[in-house]
């Protein structure tokens, strides 16, 4: 823990104003953290091998960086200390995060799941990266297809990353769509039975371990004058939760105050690992949850080989751009076993060295399979493919002399043998 908070003793100082939060505190907001390729350069790539070309890209990404999903967020906070504040028990610092939660509240209005002016900012950085990586996949008369999920942050999200695209090279020709009718593979989890049922077969080891992970909340002395009055009148664990989250989604916005100062590391920390143990039992891959988890996106995985397979056969290139949330990203790493993220892992205590969650599903997150092919060919044996995983090259689970890249024919056949566990 105190390698991973090393750079985060500045939460010690007087005032959220005055504190900077390092890279490893943005982290530690989980699916909250911000895209890192915003503001520093993205990760080197492999060179092609010799006499390939990228010719296709199958994509899927979340939304950009946006606003807290529902009124309570900003609301329920403010009406908290709004007690103590009748009482005449605020602080002086209490005081002061009074009056910024209520400005935030306001700013919020109307805003609820928005994307943020930063998040259309991340969309467009990555679209021209992709553009500078890719050249070859986005040459004249091109076809992008975009397809988002029917929520508007993701719309957004699309289009800035295709008006990006479109003004690199004006002669792309782009299709784009947002529709329920797609949503079946777009954005399956909340009724997917198979994932659920799945995560309720370890719903008791997470809350032991939550159990033992607990908090004290010691900030309170910070916004309270008089402790036993919190205690008795105000909840002071749901008024903990807010002000974390608050905190999380800042770097989502340009200049939104923060609270980390009036909490120290193990808070900070131990918030972090509750939610990335409550993430993999969800998501990841365990025997506790029968290895099932991550196969919500079972449908994802098998529209991307699908739109694959109809490209393979043309000369033309071209790229199928979808855009979603975290809660597609996520399992579908795990199912696609980018790096170890596919790892079984069967005891939670050891899930926090082994399994971190902001390093898959910041705002904006993404997966690209690119597919390369000798110039000239149309023969399916031939393509070769790399995955990147917020543009970082990943190792795939299939075997290869030449990392980060792999025959196709190899990865389609191991995807598709490993779904027919779940046909559906």
């Amino acid at each position: 823990m105190k390698i991973l908070l090393a750079g985060i003793a500045c939460l010690c100082a007087a005032g959220a104003s005055a504190t900077t939060p390092t890279i490893q505190l943005d982290q530690l907001a989980s699916n909250y953290y911000a895209y890192p390729y915003t503001s520093s350069p993205a990760p080197e790539l492999t060179p092609s091998p010799k006499g390939y070309k990228p010719f296709h890209i199958e994509h899927y990404g979340r939304h950009g960086s946006r606003w807290h999903i529902g009124k309570s967020m900003y609301r329920t906070p403010v009406e908290i200390l709004e007690i103590a504040e009748r009482n005449g028990k605020l602080t002086p610092r209490g005081k002061e995060v009074l009056a910024q939660l209520r400005d935030i509240e306001v700013q919020s209005r109307g805003r609820d799941g928005e994307l943020t002016p930063l998040g259309a900012a991340q969309h467009r950085g990555i679209a021209r990266r992709m553009y500078a990586n890719f050249p070859e996949v986005f040459a004249d008369g091109s076809h992008v297809d975009a397809k988002s999920t029917v929520v508007i942050r993701c719309i957004l999200s699309m289009d800035n990353e295709l008006q990006e695209l479109l003004a690199a090279n004006p002669a792309l020709e782009i299709t784009s769509d947002a529709s329920r009718s797609t949503m079946y593979y777009m954005n399956f989890t909340d009724t997917d039975t198979v994932a659920q049922n799945a995560a309720k077969l370890a719903s008791d080891q997470l809350k032991e371990f939550q159990k033992k992970n607990r908090t004290e909340h010691k900030f309170i002395d910070k916004l309270v004058t008089d402790p036993k009055f919190a205690a008795d009148s105000m909840n002071v664990g749901s008024l903990a939760w807010y002000l974390e989250k608050l905190s999380a989604n800042a770097q989502s916005h340009y200049g939104m105050p923060h609270f980390y100062d009036l909490f120290d590391e193990d808070e900070i920390y131990n918030q972090w690992v509750n939610d990335n143990v409550s993430w993999f039992v969800r998501m990841g891959n365990s025997r506790l949850t029968d290895n099932l988890a991550a196969f919500s996106q079972r449908r994802l995985l098998r529209n991307m080989i699908e739109s694959a397979d109809t490209t393979l056969a043309s000369p033309r290139t071209s790229a199928n751009l979808r855009f979603g949330h975290e809660v597609c990203v996520l399992p579908l790493v795990v199912l696609m076993e980018l790096d170890h993220y596919g790892d079984e892992i069967n005891n939670l205590d050891e899930v926090t060295e082994k399994w971190k969650n902001y390093e898959i599903f910041p705002m904006a997150s993404n997966v690209q399979v690119i597919f390369y092919r000798p110039e000239g060919s149309t023969d399916p044996a031939d393509v070769l493919v790399k995955v990147l995983l917020n543009e970082r090259e990943t190792t795939l689970p299939v075997a290869t002399a030449a990392a980060p890249y792999y025959k196709w024919s190899d990865l389609r056949d191991y995807y598709l043998k490993k779904l027919e566990r779940v046909p559906d």
